[in-house]
């Protein structure tokens, strides 16, 4: 069966990332109590186990107001919406940008589950696989817009 448009590999993409990001947050959340902290590589890498009511990389975490958690839902959804719909004018041609829109709505879909269901987005390593989907997803369509990746056009 033809996934829509021919984006058969983007929608993978895009399902894999939500998958694995879900799936970490779980692990985190069953093994590691809120705060603590499990060192993975000495003097280098800290795994902790925090909740980011904010937006991305924890903007607006220590602002507080009346329905916070319903405005960050709908913002969520309508970037998501936006970035769904650019990512359908894509053409073929267009992979690179086609591949970082694909990471860029796994993260973010992996983010808006966890913000519809609990109210924040949980975090392990300043971010979360989610949150690496997307900045991977950010270089990407900035490589596309430098034209890397990008057949040649023929005059």
């Amino acid at each position: 069966m033809r996934a829509i448009g021919g984006r058969a590999a983007e929608l993978w993409l895009s399902g894999i990332i939500v998958v694995l990001d879900q799936a970490t947050k779980a692990l985190i959340r069953s093994r590691l109590p809120l705060h603590d902290s499990l060192n993975v590589v000495p003097g280098m890498l800290d795994i902790t186990h925090v909740r980011n009511t904010g937006a991305a990389f924890g903007m607006l975490n220590d602002m507080q107001f009346r329905y916070k958690a319903v405005v960050m839902v709908l913002i969520a959804v309508l970037a998501l919406v936006a970035v769904a719909i650019y990512a359908m004018t894509l053409p073929r041609e267009q992979r690179v940008a086609r591949f970082g829109l694909a990471l860029i709505l796994g993260g973010a879909v992996g983010n808006l589950i966890d913000r519809a269901m609990t109210g924040y987005v949980v975090d392990f390593v300043a971010f979360n696989v989610a949150d690496s989907a997307i900045t991977v997803g950010v270089v990407l369509m900035l490589l596309d817009v430098l034209g890397v990746g990008r057949a040649p056009e023929t005059v």
